[in-house]
């Protein structure tokens, strides 16, 4: 067995079902997913900057949240498109390493900006007379940082593990790598592996717990007063239905990566997996943008600015 074991060059992905008959089809939906992924993330964060009334902690935290979006999405969709393009479905094991850190270095990083705004959010509603002098631009700094470096140097750390090991095979059943699945095509004993992938997510699903601490000290202020209800709703309700869709995707990922079996069929096993890569980059600037009436405000202003140097153009 060990005469087998090498160090691969070149892996193979999961074909997408039926992709020789709707593999243009498949191209052209995901194009369409990428650019509107791009177009309202961007968007977003170009009112939060343009904007001088956005220039506050929240808005500035959702601006990250957003980039985050577009981050992860071009860890996944260029891959995609490329390989529907060519129906080519290979990965070089370098680019699969990449592949990995970008996607889920993403979503590590969604859960750790969601509990930076939701300790915003617990400030502002449950204290708010020190929100200025809790949430300065240093504080700011520091937790955009925290919000990056964490999961960075958590799949970092991940990847080395997982890719420093001879390989004895070389398909990855998904449509895109994930860190998993490398560790499967070893021979070598993954136990150091499993080891830190359960203390990685006994740390990030400890940040859910954070957020929910603070979601039910938010409730009871909430009781007490009008106004604190209606902050509640306006921006902490698109915040609870951002870390939901989260926890409950990647626990189906993480569990089918390790647990999973045959028994599920792969178009389920497909719509779980990207759902991971479509809905929070799509969702969460939408949701949020549609709900917070200044960031509303802003996106319309500027598109009746476009619209009118438009119409003086002609």
């Amino acid at each position: 067995m060990m005469d087998n074991m090498s160090y691969p060059v070149i892996l193979t992905l999961m074909v997408p079902k039926e992709s020789k008959s709707y593999r243009h089809a498949y191209f052209i939906c995901f194009l369409a997913l990428y650019v509107l992924i791009l177009s309202i993330n961007i968007r977003l964060v170009m009112a939060i900057i343009t904007e001088k009334s956005l220039h506050e902690p929240m808005y500035i935290f959702l601006g990250n949240l957003c980039i985050n979006g577009i981050y992860g999405a071009t860890g996944f969709y260029p891959k995609m498109l490329s390989d529907l393009i060519l129906d080519s479905y290979v990965i070089s094991f370098h680019m699969c390493a990449l592949q990995i850190f970008v996607i889920y270095s993403s979503l590590l990083c969604e859960f750790t900006i969601l509990t930076v705004m939701s300790y915003d959010r617990y400030v502002a509603i449950c204290k708010p007379l020190d929100y200025h002098s809790k949430l300065t631009k240093n504080t700011c700094v520091k937790l955009i940082l925290f919000s990056w470096i964490v999961p960075t140097f958590s799949m970092l750390t991940a990847i080395l593990l997982s890719n420093l090991r001879p390989f004895c095979a070389y398909h990855i059943d998904k449509l895109y790598c994930d860190n998993w699945s490398v560790v499967k095509l070893s021979c070598a004993s993954s136990f150091v592996n499993n080891v830190y992938g359960y203390i990685g997510a006994v740390i990030f699903f400890s940040f859910v717990v954070i957020i929910i601490l603070s979601y039910i000290k938010l409730i009871t202020a909430c009781k007490i007063s009008l106004e604190n209800r209606r902050k509640f709703w306006k921006t902490c309700l698109p915040h609870i239905f951002s870390l939901i869709n989260l926890t409950f995707a990647m626990l189906f990922d993480i569990t089918y990566s390790r647990y999973g079996s045959n028994d599920i069929s792969e178009s389920l096993r497909n719509f779980l997996a990207l759902e991971l890569v479509i809905v929070p980059p799509v969702f969460n600037p939408l949701i949020y943008g549609l709900n917070i009436k200044a960031v509303r405000k802003s996106i319309f202003s500027l598109f009746c600015i476009k619209s009118k140097c438009f119409t003086c153009t002609k």
